[in-house]
């Protein structure tokens, strides 16, 4: 569009067109090209600061991206920490495990352990206070009797949750 006004406001200056319809016709050209040209400048200045202003929201976006990223990495390594410790734990309680199985007969270990599995994971729980922590339920009178008539290496077993219990000074017999 500059260049064919530039051509045509030479083509005005230099006196070649004579005709004043198309002098008249040129000038009305010429006057539109730069009014076009306007528009078309306005568009592309309107443009340029949409573009400036996504390119501040992307840097904003991307450093946003970063924090996060920092914060999940931060987690994750938190995360990792936290499994080797537990798998530490793991270990030790395996082994702690293996040597008092060794002194517990084999019957009980293996009421113990289908009660584990059968109890998500906890096959015997502490008579605290009457109330057996596996079920959290209190022993009824008649059961507490019962526990306190059994003898000290009888396994008792709770009525409720049917766990082993285990007797302790802080029983409450």
């Amino acid at each position: 569009m500059r260049q064919r006004a530039v051509r045509d406001q030479q083509r005005l200056d230099s006196g070649a067109v004579t005709s004043p319809k198309d002098l008249e016709n040129l000038q009305r050209e010429i006057v539109s090209l730069a009014k076009r040209q306007g528009d078309l400048e306005d568009v592309v200045l309107e443009v340029m600061e949409r573009r400036e202003s996504a390119q501040e929201r992307v840097a904003e976006l991307t450093e946003r991206v970063g924090a996060v990223q920092g914060k999940v990495d931060d987690a994750t390594a938190r995360r990792d920490a936290a499994f080797e410790e537990i798998d530490g734990e793991i270990a030790t309680a395996t082994k702690e495990r293996e040597v008092v199985s060794g002194s517990v007969p084999a019957d009980l270990l293996k009421l113990y352990d289908k009660l584990r599995e059968k109890e998500g994971g906890v096959g015997a729980a502490r008579l605290f206070q009457r109330r057996c922590e596996g079920c959290r339920l209190e022993l009824n009178i008649t059961e507490l009797n019962e526990v306190r008539a059994a003898a000290p290496d009888a396994i008792v077993r709770c009525e409720n949750c049917r766990r082993i219990l285990v007797r302790t000074s802080e029983s409450g017999l």
